[in-house]
Order: C-alpha cells, then sequence, then structure tokens
C-alpha cells in the first residue's frame, strides 16, 4: 500500500535535485577561509553570476570575491548531474590548475555516498576527474584538442602578463574547443591595460553601453568591485588626506558612496598595496586597467602621473616650438611622440602610430599637423644605408624636407636599452601628457614591460617586443635626446640626478 508521506516527500526531493540552483546552494562543501569545512553558499558575486550568466562570460573583479571556487563547482554540477558532458579549467601554472582541481575534487569527496555510488570515478588524478555516468571534467594550462561544453580559464589577465604565447595558445586552441552555444568563463583582476583580456573586456563593455542585443559569440562583461562586498569594511574611523580624499570625492561624483567603516578599509589597504590597489581592489572597471602591474618598466611613473593629474588636457602652445622623436619600423611600426618644452616641463602634446607606410607618408602626417617644429629625434639606426637604394634613412627624410637628429652620434657612447629606459624614468616626473591626443601612447607605455623568465620565475630586465615596444621606444629616444635640444631642455645630468631622486637614493 502507498504511503502519500514518503511519495512527498520523494517528490519534494526530486523536485530539489532537480533544481541546479539548490543544488549548488546545498549539495556541496568547501574549506573556508579560516579552514573550516562548511557547505558552500553563494555569494553575492556568486549569485549575480549564476542568475545572469551568459554563453561567453568576461569577468573583472576584485579579489577573494570566491568565482573560480563557484565556476568549479557549477562544472562539477553540471558533470555530475549530466551525462557525458566535458569540463576543463585553464589556470597560468600546473600548481595553480591542481589547486583550483583540488577545490573541486573536495567537493565531490564529500557528497553523500549514496550520490557518489551512482556517480563512481572511474578517472581520479591530480589533475581529472572522470564518472561513471561518462562525464569528465580536467584542468590544466591548456585545453587544445579536446572537445568541451564548459570552459574556465583563470586569472587571464595574468597569463596574458607574464606568458603571451600561452595567452595567444588559449585564444587560438583552448576557445575553438568550444562550440557556439555552450559555456566560456573568463575571470581575472586586470594586469596593465593591454593584452586579449584587455581586448575582451572593452569590446563587451563596448556592447554593453551601445545595449546591443549579445548573440551567442558575444561576450558579456561582468564586474565585481570590492565595495560591493559587506566584508570589506573595519569599525574605525579614518578621515582619508591627500590623494584618498580626492579619490573618495571622486567615486562620490561617480555616484559611489562609500560608508566610513569602507573608507576606513581602504585607507589601510592602500598603506600596504599602495598603487596595486587599483588592481587588486577596484572601484571602476577603467581603474582596474590603471593599476601598475608588476613588471611593469613605467607602472609607477604613470600612476605618480595621475594622482598628481599630469594626464589631462595640455594645451598646444603656438608660440612654443615642437619637436619629435621617432622610433622607425621597417615593416613594422613607427611611431612619434610631439612635444614642447614649457620651462623645465615636458608637454607631450600628441602621438602618432602606423605601420605599412613609406617614410615619405610619415613626414607627410608630421607635416600636416598645424606645428612649428624645432628638433625631430631619430634612433642611431636612421643612419644605416639600406641596401636597396644606397641611402640613409637621414638622408631620405632631409630631401624630404624633414633633418633627423641622432640620439647618438658615431662617436658617442650608445646607452643600452636598459640605461635608455632609466633616462626615461628620470624625466616622468616632468612629464604632461594631454589624455585625448597621446591616448594609445599612453597606453602602450604602460604595458610596456619586461619579460618573464619562466625558468627563475621572475622577471628579467628584457623588455618584451610586442604592441606596446614602438611607442616606449621613441619615448626612450626624447629622454635621451634631450640633451641634443636648443632651449631650456635640462641636461642628461639632471635627469640622472631625478632618477636617483626617484629611487629614494
Amino acid at each position: 500500500m502507498a504511503n502519500p508521506q514518503i511519495d512527498d516527500e520523494f517528490n519534494i526531493a526530486l523536485k530539489l535535485l532537480n533544481d541546479p540552483y539548490w543544488r549548488i546552494n546545498n549539495l556541496y562543501h568547501i574549506i573556508d577561509k579560516t579552514g573550516n569545512k562548511v557547505k558552500f553558499k553563494l555569494n553575492w558575486a556568486q549569485d549575480e553570476l549564476y542568475k545572469k550568466m551568459w554563453y561567453l562570460n568576461i569577468i573583472l573583479k576584485a579579489r577573494q570575491l570566491g568565482l573560480s571556487t563557484f565556476v568549479g563547482l557549477l562544472f562539477l554540477d553540471r558533470c555530475f548531474f549530466n551525462s557525458n558532458v566535458s569540463a576543463g579549467i585553464i589556470a597560468h601554472t600546473r600548481e595553480d590548475a591542481e589547486k583550483l582541481f583540488r577545490r573541486i575534487k573536495y567537493a565531490y569527496d564529500n557528497l553523500p555516498d549514496e550520490f557518489k555510488q551512482s556517480r563512481k570515478a572511474t578517472i581520479d588524478s591530480a589533475r581529472e576527474l572522470q564518472l561513471s555516468n561518462g562525464s569528465i571534467l580536467r584542468v590544466g594550462t591548456s585545453m587544445r584538442g579536446s572537445t568541451l561544453q564548459y570552459l574556465h580559464i583563470s586569472e587571464f589577465g595574468k597569463i596574458c602578463a607574464h606568458y603571451p604565447d600561452k595567452a595567444r595558445e588559449i585564444i587560438t586552441g583552448s576557445l575553438n574547443t568550444i562550440a557556439q552555444g555552450q559555456y566560456i568563463f573568463i575571470e581575472s583582476t586586470a594586469e596593465g591595460s593591454g593584452g586579449y583580456f584587455y581586448d575582451l573586456c572593452k569590446e563587451a563593455q563596448r556592447i554593453e553601453k551601445e545595449k546591443l542585443k549579445l548573440t551567442e559569440l558575444d561576450w558579456k562583461f561582468f564586474f565585481f568591485p570590492w565595495w560591493k562586498d559587506s566584508g570589506y569594511v573595519l569599525p574605525e574611523y579614518i578621515t582619508p588626506q591627500g590623494n584618498l580624499k580626492d579619490y573618495f570625492h571622486k567615486l562620490e561624483s561617480q555616484g559611489i558612496n562609500l560608508s566610513g567603516s569602507q573608507i576606513a578599509w581602504y585607507c589601510k589597504k592602500y598603506k600596504t598595496l599602495e598603487d596595486d590597489i587599483l588592481r587588486e581592489f577596484p572601484s571602476t572597471p577603467d581603474e582596474s586597467f590603471q593599476g601598475s602591474a608588476s613588471g611593469l618598466f613605467y607602472g609607477k611613473c604613470l600612476a605618480d602621473a595621475r594622482i598628481q593629474k599630469r594626464i589631462s588636457n595640455v594645451t598646444y602652445d603656438p608660440h612654443t616650438i615642437v619637436h619629435t622623436a621617432w622610433d622607425l619600423g621597417y615593416g613594422d611600426y613607427t611611431s612619434i611622440w610631439f612635444f614642447q618644452l614649457v620651462g623645465k616641463e615636458i608637454h607631450l602634446i600628441d602621438f602618432y602610430q602606423d605601420n605599412g607606410k613609406s617614410l615619405a607618408e610619415y613626414i607627410h602626417e608630421v607635416k600636416k599637423k598645424p606645428y612649428t617644429y624645432g628638433t625631430h629625434i631619430a634612433p642611431l639606426d636612421a643612419a644605416a644605408h639600406e641596401y636597396t637604394h644606397g641611402a640613409s634613412r637621414q638622408q631620405v627624410a632631409k630631401e624630404l624636407g624633414l633633418n633627423f637628429t641622432l640620439v647618438h652620434s658615431q662617436k658617442e657612447k650608445k646607452l643600452t636599452v636598459i640605461e635608455g629606459i632609466d633616462a626615461a624614468k628620470a624625466i616622468f616626473a616632468r612629464c604632461w601628457f594631454d589624455e585625448t591626443k597621446c591616448g594609445e601612447g599612453i597606453r602602450m607605455l604602460e604595458n610596456y614591460r619586461k619579460e618573464w623568465d619562466e625558468r627563475l620565475c621572475k622577471w628579467s630586465d628584457k623588455p618584451v617586443h610586442d604592441y606596446a615596444s614602438h611607442a616606449s621606444d621613441s619615448f626612450r629616444y626624447l629622454a635621451v635626446g634631450l640633451s641634443k635640444l636648443t632651449g631650456n631642455a635640462g641636461t642628461m645630468e639632471d635627469d640622472y640626478k631625478a632618477l636617483h631622486k626617484y629611487f629614494g637614493g
């Protein structure tokens, strides 16, 4: 004889188990920040991502919001309660991948035994869990060659910064393992305003801003700032001073009104992190990419320039001559900075970069601007004779009405790249940048970085040669070539004194 009470309880249980939202909030256990075993419950950020997720999700975030843990448990749930599902998780190192996998494996191991009996682990290793229902979840540093329905790329900004070749492999290989209509989650803090993660975020923001309808091949943008988390508070009263006072006023003007306890927390964090707080605990999407990232040559210099409001509207003075500094591309980009000397200040009023053009076309671009020119600084290789016609670029430019001044003469000691970068750092405190006309060049200076030595696990002194190199090279020639200019340009000795002071010497 049927028991109605048992039947009702069974139907209720069956209904709950068919509800993925209930399952994610009730079935899984994790180790929390204090080291205790707790039942996983979606926090505000995880809940928002769950309820609003799209097929392609790009996530810019503050630290310690548990988003990678959530995505891992979501994948486990999809694999456990559905047959023949394949999910993959990519991290920037094997160690980090295995760390993420241990959280997933812990959640699986702590499921009720009667559940695990129905979905036994047929493969259970440090980086792969295959279940008897044919579903599989694996982690690694690449997923090329796999066929996946779910893919999670953790800290992709860090991958782009440290391992650009690996980032390219992920974009060209791993992302193509996902068919249209499947699910991808890319989450990261920012690492400079360049690379694939930056580009994906900006494109997704554009779609969001223009309120375009998302297709299955469009990325949906998520941003999770620190101030939305109720845990980032400190029950003290701190009166912000100086730059922080201006910073909080700026947030207020953007509609972000912080409590006294939030301000106190941020002030204390700032003492430890300084400019890195913009990356680790951003308040807005834009400032995430302005934070100084490790390995950047000019990260601190530009952060200081922003704080001191030296990146703003710099007006061209028609009564002052304009100098230029060139990086001449050979089948590559040519970059040109336009600047004026105003007392000891260097006003960078314009920037131009392009590729695939002849020297004559670049000179035409310079001449058509409404400037009265002084000195045109060029690298030493402008004097090298080309095999095609026997003339140097310096000679060709002269015939076209533009005289290059070489940053070094043939007899002068040529500075190394690192010495030139040091000279550029030395003049930064004197530089004022026009935010609009120099925007592209500023972004490239912000992303000029050192190569990552994977064997030694540290940054080398050698610059990465990428899209940011050319603007940074021409800025370096500007710094080294200042002593060649007429007028009150300062001397290299002045700049090295400034550099010494800058580093606390």
